[in-house]
């Protein structure tokens, strides 16, 4: 596995294609799971474990790799299935980060990395309920492939706060946030609960939708209506992975429609590991923000308000 990520620069020329690459791994049994290649610095066999007392039960132990210490989580169990066997010798680490954070996750294997539209990933089937841990699926060869929410696996293991700091908003600005709406764009359910709650705390109203192609044609439709979106919302703060439409593509269709182009973008994302700021200005967004500071995503939409209004 040590070539896996050799290319992994390279990528950078897949944005705003609405393409991404899926390193897929396997739990326990037959399953195949996918996980961004964006998010992955490296996969290596499982090195030696050191416990941690009073660590959360999905936490295997840290790791010493490449001088950091890292955190090892039993993906199997952090997705409500069986822990991946005692021997954690033969299994896999597929080292990640996320909103900023280093991590490790145990698989049983790995096996390839595969190339594909966003078109081709779609949201999980309706019936899955709301405790599931899909935030989208694929088929690669005739096979089912899951893509898990990793955003909620981490907030559930290790939380972090969704409080804005006091001095943060003002009251003339809270007065002025009232009458105005911010469009949030977010395929994890808990990442679109975060943001809203904080936005929320600002004082503006959320309009909170799942996934880039559902965003463009509701800003169509608003636009069929002789409606301006830069009169509708504030801004729009968007993930970048999304199942059928990525971030990147969703803003190059504002941005190439003279109709919706003059929309704020704020690209947030929890890529921030091999994410080059070079991105954003390809496809035309306004700022990007990694993931999640609360107080930074305020920042922004108090920021916009003093800009604006």
């Amino acid at each position: 596995m040590a070539g896996v990520m050799d290319s992994v620069n390279q990528r950078t020329q897949l944005v705003g294609q609405n393409r991404l690459e899926l390193l897929l791994f396997r739990l326990n049994g037959g399953q195949l799971y996918g996980i961004n290649v964006f998010k992955v610095r490296e996969v290596l066999q499982c090195p030696a474990l050191t416990l941690l007392p009073k660590s959360h039960p999905v936490v295997r132990g840290v790791a010493n790799i490449r001088g950091a210490t890292i955190p090892i989580l039993d993906l199997s169990m952090a997705t409500g299935l069986a822990p991946l066997q005692e021997d954690t010798r033969n299994s896999f680490v597929i080292i990640t980060e996320y909103n900023t954070k280093t991590q490790g996750f145990l698989v049983h294997s790995v096996e390839r990395i595969v190339n594909m539209n966003w078109e081709e990933i779609h949201p999980p089937p309706k019936g899955t309920g709301r405790d599931h841990y899909l935030t989208a699926v694929t088929r690669v060869d005739n096979r089912m492939v899951e893509i898990i929410d990793v955003e909620k696996v981490l907030a559930e293991v290790a939380p972090s706060s969704e409080q804005v700091s006091a001095g943060v908003v003002d009251a003339e600005v809270q007065d002025k946030a009232v009458l105005l709406r911010v469009l949030t764009v977010d395929d994890s359910s808990v990442a679109r609960k975060q943001v809203s709650r904080c936005l929320q705390t600002v004082g503006v109203e959320v309009v909170a939708l799942n996934d880039g192609r559902q965003a463009l044609n509701y800003l169509r439709q608003l636009v069929e209506e002789g409606k301006r979106p830069e009169e509708e919302f504030l801004m729009m703060i968007s993930d970048i992975e999304m199942p059928e439409m990525d971030g990147y593509t969703l803003t190059a269709e504002i941005r190439s429609d003279p109709r919706m182009q003059k929309l704020h973008i704020v690209l947030h994302t929890s890529l921030s590991g091999v994410f080059n700021q070079a991105m954003v200005k390809k496809v035309g967004a306004d700022d990007f923000l990694a993931k999640f500071k609360p107080d930074d995503l305020a920042q922004r939409v108090v920021d916009r308000i003093k800009a604006t209004h």
